[in-house]
């Protein structure tokens, strides 16, 4: 029996097995933001340890971190703590640290790709369940809790039992206007918030391969909003050209080397995965959530579910409940769902491809009266890239919010950027629970060309309803 891409992974990270089924893993890199950090520190503190190995670790500030200028002091006083905590730490023990206004710092999970740090074949852990992001390379990349976080800066390595693993088949192309976030909406819809518990999920198919890098990061990035550990995508030509363009990748007979290692890493034709699904990639069209978690979302020319739409006891229950926080009537027709808000930005959606994406929309265009989009790029580069392309002058003229800070913003709500309560957004972020974005706000998750057509139209709205 062959092997998946995920096993050939774990394999080659194995140090010991262990009596109890227990595997301690080798960790290739670990990266850090200012929130849950200061724990695993104090606690490496108390026992006398040190960090193993500080140069396979990188810390950046994103959670907290001011978005309308550079030099505004953070308001939270428990975030402000937070930040110079991690300062203080990775000085002491020597960690590598990104702090808001240096070229490189920007959301954990935008930064290690884009400073070259990912790389296929990988292990790599962050305390963020969105670490997920990182297996669009072939890594095998998951968050980690605190204590976790404590083991594998004192040793370089972390004890897990083996995962199942589980297939996600995605034949055909995706239709003009559809997008990852799209893609991963209808397969949370599909099999709900707990469908991957358990397992590490590989996606692949026609429509996969089409992808771009930044595309398969938006969708390893919502894997975990399907419960499951980990995502992954086995590298390929795609892979390797976005790998080419970044610092301090090895040269000429070198890479050729990585490269054939590399193209190892996909699954065995005869590999046996655990749980299999497939999604017609042709069939789908853009989608939004209607409730408090990314599950229940249907396509934007769709309506409110009722309650008795769902079959279970529990889901009847959980649909209630969100209609009623969300404020929404069933059979309500998603498009004449109005807004006040839209936020362009997190690490599903804050890459340049995005940005890109939602000045298409926006050139030559207004946000409607009344309305406040706000864009926050997930990286000082991204932005500074923005900048050069002049999308900071298309936002600027249709009246949007381009931050000049970058980071989590308004996904997170750990800064000034947050919304009202009874405040309804569409959003590009990951998590539409209650409160997500602000005591009693109502978040609908969107793409970013969905997005920005809503900021446009003042309601639930798509590119091509403009």
């Amino acid at each position: 029996m062959g092997s998946t891409l995920a096993q050939k992974v774990w394999d080659a990270h194995v140090v010991r097995h262990g009596g109890s089924g227990e595997d301690l893993l080798y960790v290739d890199l670990q990266l850090l933001h200012e929130v849950n950090t200061p724990q695993a520190f104090d606690a490496l503190r108390a026992a006398g340890r040190t960090v193993r190995r500080p140069g396979l670790t990188l810390g950046t500030e994103d959670h907290n971190t001011p978005t309308l200028a550079l030099d505004r002091i953070i308001a939270d006083p428990a975030g402000r703590r937070q930040a110079q905590l991690m300062r203080e730490n990775c000085a002491q023990f020597g960690i590598p640290l990104h702090r808001l206004g240096d070229p490189g710092q920007g959301i954990v999970h935008v930064i290690g790709p884009e400073l070259g740090l990912v790389r296929p074949g990988m292990t790599i852990v962050c305390c963020d369940s969105h670490t997920t992001t990182l297996g669009a390379f072939g890594a095998l990349a998951f968050g980690i809790g605190a204590s976790q976080v404590e083991h594998v800066l004192a040793t370089q390595t972390l004890g897990m039992r083996p995962l199942k693993n589980m297939v996600v088949d995605i034949p055909g192309r995706l239709p003009h206007g559809v997008t990852a976030k799209d893609l991963i909406l209808a397969l949370i819809a599909r099999i709900g918030t707990a469908g991957g518990q358990g397992h590490i999920v590989e996606y692949r198919g026609e429509a996969v391969d089409a992808l771009s890098m930044e595309a398969r990061m938006t969708l390893c990035n919502m894997t975990v909003e399907a419960g499951s550990r980990a995502g992954m995508i086995a590298p390929d030509e795609t892979t390797f050209a976005y790998l080419a363009q970044r610092p301090g990748m090895p040269q000429g007979a070198a890479w050729e080397a990585e490269v054939a290692y590399w193209r190892s890493l996909r699954s065995d034709d005869d590999a046996v995965f655990d749980r299999s699904v497939t999604l017609d990639a042709s069939t789908l069209s853009p989608y939004v959530s209607w409730g408090t978690n990314p599950a229940q979302a249907v396509p934007l020319d769709g309506r409110v579910p009722a309650p008795g739409d769902f079959a279970g006891e529990a889901e009847r229950a959980a649909a209630e409940r969100a209609l009623t926080y969300m404020d929404l009537r069933p059979g309500t027709a998603m498009r004449d769902v109005a807004v006040d808000a839209v936020f362009l930005g997190s690490c599903t959606n804050g890459r340049i491809e995005d940005l890109r994406a939602a000045a298409d929309v926006l050139r030559g265009r207004r946000v409607a009266d009344g309305l406040h989009m706000m864009i926050v790029p997930g990286s000082a580069r991204v932005r500074r890239q923005a900048v050069d392309e002049g999308l900071d002058r298309v936002f600027a003229e249709a009246g949007a919010d381009f931050r000049a800070g970058a980071g989590c913003s308004m996904c997170a709500a750990l800064n000034e950027d947050r919304l009202r309560p009874g405040q309804r957004a569409a959003s590009t972020n990951n998590r539409n629970f209650e409160g997500r974005q602000g005591k009693g706000s109502r978040t609908h998750i969107v793409s970013p060309p969905v997005a920005a057509a809503t900021a446009v139209a003042g309601r639930l709205a798509a590119p091509a309803d403009l």
